[in-house]
């Protein structure tokens, strides 16, 4: 390994130390409560080596947001191939509750906590939210296609959708649902979805 490429592998490594500390702190403390020095500390750095990677916690928590949404959008991704738009829909129910709970810091920063949407709102730019809200809405027009969801406006069918898996995901991180086994939590969010599709 040459001496740039060395430099380059410290940078990187020193920034995914920075964001995996971040996020550690965002979701334990509280957005408002993290300070810049408190990320440095917790990767026992100066605080000036971090702003040589961020102006501000703002932006650490942008460059989480847009990691977060990156994977969560490839979760989703992973189940379009099935030809079925009712089952892909419920299977893209499914995946959204299996991101939640393989990435609950990541899930709680994006979609819980309250603070960070403030971030979000100054910047503008929820390009990387609104690709999978996107997504989402079209499987809704193909399971529209098949006849149920009859009626009902898509944004509508897909906000309650989002709504319905997002309810899921914040019980099951937060602890709310240990009464259901979890071997059995598959078979009630897809019949959930299921009894949501023959509703409307």
């Amino acid at each position: 390994m040459s001496a740039k490429e060395r430099k380059e592998k410290q940078k990187t490594e020193m920034r995914e130390a920075i964001l995996s500390s971040a996020l550690k702190l965002f979701t334990e403390e509280g957005f408002e409560n993290v300070t810049m020095r408190g990320i440095a500390d917790k990767i026992e750095y100066s605080v000036g080596t971090l702003y040589l990677y961020f102006k501000d916690k703002d932006e650490i928590f942008f460059e989480l947001h847009n990691k977060g949404f990156s994977e969560f959008y490839k979760k989703q991704l992973s189940v379009q191939t099935i030809k079925d738009p009712a089952e892909r829909l419920a299977a893209h129910g499914l995946a959204y509750v299996e991101f939640a709970i393989d990435n609950p810091k990541y899930y709680d920063l994006m979609f819980i906590s309250s603070s960070p949407a403030k971030v979000i709102k100054k910047n503008k730019n929820w390009e990387s939210g609104l690709k999978a809200y996107d997504l989402l809405k079209q499987n809704i027009i193909e399971v529209k296609k098949t006849g149920k969801f009859k009626n009902v406006d898509t944004e509508v069918a897909a906000f309650s959708v989002w709504a319905f898996v997002h309810g899921v995901s914040s019980l099951y991180i937060r602890e709310r649902i240990i009464l259901f086994p979890a071997d059995s939590l598959k078979d009630i969010i897809t019949g959930s979805l299921g009894f949501l599709q023959r509703a409307y």
